[in-house]
């Protein structure tokens, strides 16, 4: 607490607006409001933390100078709090890390080192600098004073805020943020509910806590690429071991929505580790139905890349269960496609693909909008199915939404042994063709499909014809190529368009 009312962050950072969202507190029945920390120079709340901390190093460690790793929020944090102080900074980042943050740090004036393709490697590279060149290494989360730092979030919001304050959602990566929040507000009033929200890809938190240590997580997806951590911070999980109420997974169709709604009510774009926040409050109104409660939503950055919002655009429809994509096999004959729309009724059609399966039916790949969310999508499949038509509901399929609505074609007579991954690789110059190379000649490429998403990682589909007995050696070479791959054989979308 007290380390929070000293911490030094107005010399760079803004006290943000706490901004009512009215399209939301309509729609939710509910009083919500943003804390705009997307309108902080850096467009980030990481400037507070990382300013904290530098401020407060000894004259002899400033002039040695400051190093960290960060995929770009904290990066621009800390060459930002240098450059205020006159201090050398340099920045370790993944070669992964999106164009428009390197960008961001080096207008800045810090000297940048891309390395490797995660944040762990990049990390592990930056303490073997600041040991070689002797800087003082600045971590994104895990320090009394970045944590205290960001608790000036909590300061705020409850200096905005008059009246009854009932539930606090906060974006969680390391924990920096939330162990900040968590441990000011429930100083002053516990009562107020601090719950944490991660990707559903990296809830190293939620799985720390349930765990009562703190545990790696396998793998972690980075659409969320500002909050995508394999392991939570020592202190912050000490922190929110205490003081955090709750915390929720929400999906990346969950992000996109919430994406969307905050550009709704505010007109301005957040990324998607940004929009986490917004995405589980969305989440808790609905699953706990709480009515006329005074809710805060931490909108933490806006540092997205313009080629992602094609992709958010496209599942935010989904993650506001406002569009739903159905496989439906109809007859082959003559008007039965005319019968199909008719079956449809009077509702708009986002997406429709249609192809001949063989002379008695043929596959359509239909998006269609709804105004009522699962219900009314449970109720017009039982209708087409009651009609005879039968339904695959693939509104939760990612390798439909990711690849098989842009590639519906069918069956390849000659594609014998086919089996179908999907995989992801660093997307960087040159990646693609090196992941192909990888593949190499031993077996057959017979599928492929990739399209780019503006995001850190490409995302392949790919057909393989591999024999029987060739598969334990198949399974063996993916394994030492080092990426993460799913097998989608049995995919009902696959069997229904491709296979």
């Amino acid at each position: 607490m007290k380390l929070i009312l000293k911490a030094r962050v107005y010399d760079v950072a803004r006290e943000t607006p706490l901004d009512f969202a009215p399209g939301l507190s309509r729609r939710l029945n509910n009083r919500v409001w943003l804390k705009r920390e997307d309108l902080q120079p850096v467009f980030s709340y990481k400037l507070r933390g990382a300013y904290n901390m530098i401020a407060s190093l000894s004259a002899e460690e400033q002039a040695r100078g400051v190093i960290a790793a960060s995929a770009g929020n904290h990066a621009q944090g800390v060459a930002l709090a240098a450059k205020q102080l006159g201090l050398k900074a340099l920045i370790v980042m993944p070669k992964t890390t999106p164009e428009i943050k390197v960008n961001a740090v080096r207008r800045l004036g810090a000297e940048i080192v891309l390395h490797s393709n995660s944040y762990d490697d990049a990390a592990e590279h930056a303490h073997e600098l600041a040991q070689e060149q002797e800087l003082v290494f600045v971590p994104p989360y895990d320090h009394p004073l970045v944590i205290a730092g960001q608790g000036t979030v909590a300061k705020e919001i409850l200096q905005q805020h008059r009246g009854r304050l009932d539930a606090i959602f906060v974006p969680v990566g390391g924990g920096g943020l939330i162990a900040g929040i968590a441990a000011y507000v429930k100083y002053l009033d516990p009562a107020i509910r601090i719950i944490g929200v991660e990707s559903d890809e990296a809830p190293s938190m939620k799985r720390a806590l349930e765990a009562g240590q703190r545990v790696v997580l396998d793998h972690v997806g980075i659409f969320a690429d500002g909050a995508a951590v394999r392991q939570v911070g020592v202190e912050t999980f000490r922190i929110a071991s205490q003081c955090v109420d709750q915390m929720l997974e929400v999906s990346n169709d969950q992000i996109c929505a919430a994406v969307k709604d905050t550009f709704e009510d505010t007109r301005a774009i957040p990324e998607p580790a940004g929009a986490l926040a917004l995405a589980g409050l969305k989440q808790y109104v609905g699953d706990t139905g709480a009515t006329d409660k005074e809710l805060i939503a931490i909108f933490s950055g806006a540092n997205v890349n313009f080629d992602r919002l094609r992709y958010i655009a496209e599942l935010a429809e989904l993650g506001e269960q406002r569009e739903t994509l159905l496989g439906v096999t109809i007859p082959e004959r003559p008007a039965s496609f005319r019968e199909f729309c008719h079956a449809l009724g009077p509702r708009a059609i986002t997406e429709f693909n249609y192809r001949y399966a063989d002379a008695s039916k043929a596959h359509v790949f239909a998006g269609v909008q709804i105004r009522h969310g699962k219900r009314e999508k449970d109720t017009l499949i039982a209708n087409l199915r009651h009609k005879g038509y039968p339904v695959v509901d693939l509104s939760n399929n990612e390798m439909a939404k990711m690849h098989v609505r842009y590639m519906v074609g069918g069956p390849a007579e000659k594609a014998e042994n086919e089996v179908l991954y999907r995989f992801e690789f660093p997307e960087r110059p040159g990646a693609l063709l090196h992941f192909l190379n990888q593949v190499g000649e031993r077996w057959n490429i017979s599928l492929f499909h990739y399209r780019n998403h503006g995001a850190s990682v490409g995302r392949v589909l790919m057909g393989i014809q591999v024999r029987s007995e060739e598969r334990e050696s198949f399974r063996s070479f993916l394994n030492d190529i080092g990426l993460p791959y799913w097998e989608e054989s049995e995919n009902a979308a696959y069997l229904m368009f491709l296979h």
